[in-house]
């Protein structure tokens, strides 16, 4: 059983934001059921953040896990300033933000709680240190940060010892490879991936909601799908040699890089087949010709719109 930190866990999570909206209209009695069949069929990491559908994410996990807390490892997030908002915007504290997060999960204590984005007007040192005095009361179990640079982990870690690192990593996006994965590993921070499925298009999804949010993506622009699909063809001639399917070998690639993925879904069958993915071994074959097809810097159109660019850490400039 892999671990984050010191926190076992299952060797995929799940990611939950998808159930609260952002990729369009969603059913909060069919989110339950998938919940469900998460946990029967053995993943015990599930994830949230107090920014999705701004508070509901954390409410309908915690109802639907309710009976089986403790078998279970929760992970929630917050921002100083909900929407990106500057230092105009109040910012919020960690212990309110905690606070806040333990009455909707309906739990005493959240296993692992990050710093969603790091505030450009507030210390990384503030936000993880009031973090660190939650563990030592017990309101939390570790501190985590979300798609910081290297430096902002040194100095997060310095202050308080973080237990896990989450940033987007997948076959088409890959710049955490050059500083990022080094310096969690030199400092033994576990990594948590997020969209290990490129937000679904590795696995052949297409955007039809209107409210679905990825329309605002660059990557999701119709110049950027068409480039990105020629990429994404590789996969699909991967999976067809080996007998599985375009998300299974996407996500086996992480799974390969030692890092924990959190896919997330609304459909019980995405689920399973997901989660099949555990049992396959890309060979030597499949990895070089996956990784000639998605080089790091070389998928098309910027990974965030514009204003959420600004929070993430810069790419790096290809070698």
């Amino acid at each position: 059983m892999p671990e984050i930190g010191k926190i076992n866990v299952s060797r995929q999570g799940f990611g939950a934001m998808g159930l609260s909206h952002s990729y369009g209209q969603a059913d909060d009695a069919a989110s339950i059921r998938t919940i469900h069949r998460a946990i029967d069929l053995g993943v015990t990491f599930f994830d949230t953040a107090t920014g999705y559908g701004n508070g509901h994410n954390e409410e309908l996990l915690g109802q639907a896990i309710a009976a089986r807390r403790d078998e279970l490892i929760l992970a929630s997030k917050f921002v100083h300033r909900p929407n990106g908002g500057g230092a105009a915007v109040e910012a919020v504290r960690p212990r309110d933000a905690v606070e806040a997060s333990l009455k909707r999960l309906g739990v005493e204590r959240i296993d692992l709680y990050y710093l969603h984005r790091v505030d450009p007007d507030i210390a990384i040192e503030e936000s993880i240190g009031e973090l660190g005095r939650l563990v030592d009361e017990g309101k939390i179990g570790g501190v985590g940060v979300s798609e910081a640079g290297a430096d902002g982990i040194r100095r997060g870690h310095a202050t308080y010892p973080l237990t896990a690192l989450q940033s987007e990593y997948s076959l088409w996006t890959r710049d955490v490879e050059v500083e990022i994965l080094p310096t969690v590993r030199e400092l033994g921070i576990g990594f948590v991936a997020y969209s290990p499925l490129g937000r679904g298009f590795l696995a052949g999804a297409e955007v039809t909601d209107p409210d679905d949010r990825r329309r605002l993506h660059p990557r999701f622009q119709p110049e950027a799908i068409a480039a990105n699909s020629r990429r994404r063809d590789v996969i699909d001639q991967v999976a067809t040699r080996i007998g599985a399917t375009a998300a299974q070998v996407s996500l086996a690639w992480v799974l390969s890089r030692g890092v924990v993925p959190i896919p997330g879904t609304r459909h019980i069958a995405h689920l399973e087949a997901n989660w099949a993915a555990n049992d396959l071994v890309l060979d030597a074959d499949a990895l070089v010709a996956l990784e000639a097809a998605f080089p790091r810097g070389a998928t098309a159109g910027a990974r965030y719109p514009a204003e959420s660019l600004r929070l993430v850490p810069p790419e790096p400039v290809p070698a």
